[in-house]
């Protein structure tokens, strides 16, 4: 039993695949390791706990700003980050969104550094009342936070 076809066609079709193949790992791997710099996971404040971000990588925290945590010094802001399991401290430096308030839902991406603490190098703040980022409201309906359509108006209600 031949595992070369006996037919000159398929055999040709064959030989085709064959060097293609290498040539199309080759370019998804090198796509791949270009790319891996770009990604940008999303955590709740709990995850970001539980799964210890290493200190220096990019990543997106999200939750709702904490009632009476927002502190200004000059251009630098530090607010809390809560999922209504844990909460993190973040420090952002720059002018904050103009929907961004207490209660809100928002999203910062920055970097946790070796002792735990979150600077922001971007902060985005939902822009109306019924929109708010999909991994925030995942988050909240992971930790049984999510009112859903119906209920009061509050930061995380009345997202589908």
């Amino acid at each position: 039993m031949a595992l070369l076809p006996k037919s000159p066609k398929a055999r040709r079709r064959l030989y085709v695949v064959a060097a293609i193949a290498p040539v199309l790992a080759v370019a998804v791997g090198l796509s791949l390791y270009a790319m891996r710099d770009a990604v940008v996971f999303f955590y709740g404040p709990s995850q970001a706990q539980t799964q210890h971000v290493p200190p220096g990588r990019v990543v997106r925290l999200g939750g709702l700003v904490e009632q009476g945590s927002v502190v200004r010094h000059g251009d630098v802001v530090t607010f809390a980050v809560t999922d209504k399991v844990a909460t993190t401290k973040v420090t952002y430096r720059g002018d904050l969104p103009d929907l961004f308030r207490e209660g809100q839902g928002v999203v910062a991406q920055g970097a946790f550094d070796a002792s735990g603490a979150f600077t922001a190098t971007q902060v985005l703040a939902k822009h109306d009342e019924t929109y708010m980022p999909r991994e925030v409201a995942d988050a909240l309906k992971a930790n049984g936070e999510w009112r859903g359509a119906g209920a009061p108006k509050t930061a995380y209600a009345g997202v589908r």
